[in-house]
C-alpha cells in the first residue's frame, strides 16, 4: 500500500534531495510540499532539475491536510523545525532533519544551539537517528532526529572501534572536510564563489562546531565514561561531500578487523579492503559510506579514512532509510541507487 508522504522545508537542498530519492521509490508517494517562504511557487521554478516530476505546488506548511499524511519530513533550520514539530498533529510519523532534536540534555542543547529548548517532551520522545546503531529503536518511533551529517560520518569511523576496546579514548583527533552544500542554501558572503573557489579554510575550530555535542552525547554513552574528541572541520569547494580522516592509538589490522565485523550486514557502509581509503568521487549521489584504514609510520597508531555524500547519506538518505524503517518497508527502498561517477 502506498504512503502518503509530506516534506516540510522542500525548497532546501534536503529537501530537493528527499525529492530526487523519493521520486524512484515504489511504496512512497509525495503528497504535499511546504516551503512557506516559496509557497504558491512549482517545484521545478525553485529546483529546474525536478522539472520531469509531477509534484504538487508548494504551499505554507498549515495549509496541509495532515490526515492522510502517514510520514512528515521536516528539513527546517534548527530553532525553526522544533517549533513547527510541536504543532503538528500528535498521530503523523516525524523524520526531523534538524538539530532540533539530537541532543537529549535540554541543557547541552542550550549550550550548543544558543537557545532554549521549546519542546522538552517531544525532545525525550525522539530517537537518535544513525540508523545501523539505532534500528529497534527508530522502527518503533514516533519521531526520529536525523544526525548531523559531519557527526554521522565520524561516528561511522569511530564507534565500532569503541564498541571493540581495540583504541585509545583520549587522543582521538578527526579532521573532516566537506563540501559548500552542508551549509544549505541560504545566503552567505563567505560562500559566494569569489570567496570560496580556488581555496579552503578550517572553521569552528578549537572545540566549538555544534556537531561535537552529538560526538560527546553519542561516544561518551558508548563508551561509559567521558570522551571528547579533538576535532577540526573545513569546507572545501566542491558541492558536494565529506571526506573524514581519524587519527587513533590502536593496532591496524585490530581497528579494520572492527570495522569489518560491525559492518558485515550493513548494506550501505562498505569498509574497504586493508590499506585502501576511499574518495567523495566514489558515493557522490549515493546512501553509500566508504571507510579504509591503513597502519601509520609510528607502531600503534591507526589511521581510518571515510567518505560519504552530506546529503545523501549524511541528511536526506538516511531520513528516507529511517523513514522506511517508521513505515515497515525495506530499509533499502529507493536507496540502492549507484553513486554518481566522475
Amino acid at each position: 500500500m502506498t504512503k502518503n508522504i509530506a516534506i516540510i522545508g522542500a525548497s532546501g537542498y534536503t529537501g530537493a534531495e528527499l525529492i530526487r530519492l523519493i521520486a524512484t521509490h515504489p511504496d512512497l508517494e509525495i503528497a504535499a510540499l511546504a516551503a512557506n517562504s516559496k509557497a504558491g511557487q512549482r517545484m521545478d521554478q525553485v529546483f529546474p532539475h525536478l522539472r520531469h516530476l509531477d509534484l504538487p505546488k508548494l504551499v505554507t506548511w498549515e495549509e496541509i491536510d495532515f490526515s492522510a499524511i502517514d510520514l512528515c519530513f521536516c528539513a527546517l533550520p534548527h530553532k525553526t523545525s522544533q517549533e513547527v514539530i510541536r504543532e503538528l498533529p500528535k498521530h503523523l510519523k516525524i523524520v526531523d532533519l534538524s538539530a532540533d532534536f539530537r541532543l537529549r540534555d535540554p541543557e547541552a542543547y542550550a549550550k550548543w544551539y544558543g537557545n532554549p529548548h521549546a519542546a522538552t517532551e517531544m525532545q525525550k520522545e525522539a530517537v537518535y537517528g544513525l540508523t545501523e546503531f539505532y534500528r529497534d529503536e527508530i522502527t518503533a518511533a514516533r519521531l526520529v532526529a536525523g544526525t548531523g551529517c559531519n557527526a554521522a560520518t565520524g561516528q561511522y569511523m569511530i564507534r565500532p572501534l569503541i564498541s571493540a576496546g581495540v583504541i585509545g579514548l583520549d587522543d582521538i583527533i578527526l579532521d573532516l572536510k566537506c563540501g559548500v552544500s552542508g551549509a544549505g542554501r541560504s545566503l552567505k558572503e563567505n560562500l559566494l564563489h569569489a570567496e570560496l573557489s580556488e581555496g579552503t579554510n578550517a572553521y569552528s575550530v578549537g572545540g566549538t562546531h555544534r556537531h561535537l555535542g552529538e560526538f560527546d552525547q553519542e561516544f561518551s554513552t558508548l563508551a561509559g565514561r567521558d570522551v571528547r574528541v579533538q576535532f577540526t572541520p573545513h569546507l572545501l569547494p566542491m558541492n558536494r561531500g565529506i571526506l573524514a580522516t581519524a587519527y587513533v592509538t590502536g593496532a591496524p589490522d585490530e581497528v579494520h578487523g572492527a570495522l569489518c565485523d560491525a559492518y558485515a550486514d550493513e548494506p550501505f557502509i562498505i569498509p574497504l579492503p586493508f590499506g585502501e581509503t576511499p574518495s567523495t568521487h566514489h558515493v557522490r549521489g549515493s546512501n553509500f559510506c566508504h571507510v579504509g584504514v591503513t597502519g601509520d609510520r609510528i607502531g600503534g597508531r591507526s589511521i581510518v579514512v571515510a567518505a560519504l555524500d552530506n546529503l545523501t547519506k549524511g541528511s536526506s538518505g538516511q531520513a528516507l532509510q529511517n523513514a522506511n524503517l517508521m513505515l515497515g518497508l525495506p530499509e533499502t527502498q529507493g536507496l540502492m541507487l549507484a553513486p554518481c561517477f566522475p
